[in-house]
């Protein structure tokens, strides 16, 4: 998560197109590291993603992401569950399975707990994604 978002020569890829990064290809001993999808195509896109909470000052609950692609797919990513707050942000790293340009809509979706107040809301005061590629979505 220390190269996002990627440099001007953009990211460094393996397989077909490592020539296009020959310093990269120049070190010894050089460690690759590949997160592949469940399914075919197996493809997934480092998202880096900011959430800053607004709401009631605590509660306990989770906070999920849907991503909805061009095509009808949806994949849903748990971002943080336990006690959650509007004085933090909340930051993670996603494997997203829908390419960044295939993504037409980003659902923020939160469920509270069991013990959590009948009135109590939750919202997202501002989502920040960015993707490895060409910065933010």
């Amino acid at each position: 998560g220390e190269c996002f978002p990627c440099p001007k020569e953009g990211c460094p890829m393996m397989g077909h197109y490592a020539d296009r990064f020959p310093a990269k290809l120049q070190r010894v001993n050089q460690k690759y590291f590949l997160n592949t999808a469940a399914d075919p195509p197996f493809a997934t896109w480092r998202q880096k993603v900011f959430i800053k909470l607004s709401s009631v000052k605590k509660m306990r609950g989770d906070i999920n992401l849907v991503f909805h692609g061009t095509e009808g797919n949806t994949k849903e990513y748990e971002i943080t569950s336990g006690d959650l707050s509007q004085d933090e942000v909340y930051a993670t790293y996603l494997d997203v399975e829908i390419d960044p340009r295939n993504t037409k809509q980003i659902e923020f979706l939160w469920n509270k707990a069991i013990f959590t107040l009948l009135w109590a809301r939750l919202g997202a005061e501002t989502v920040n994604i960015t993707n490895g590629e060409d910065g933010r979505m």
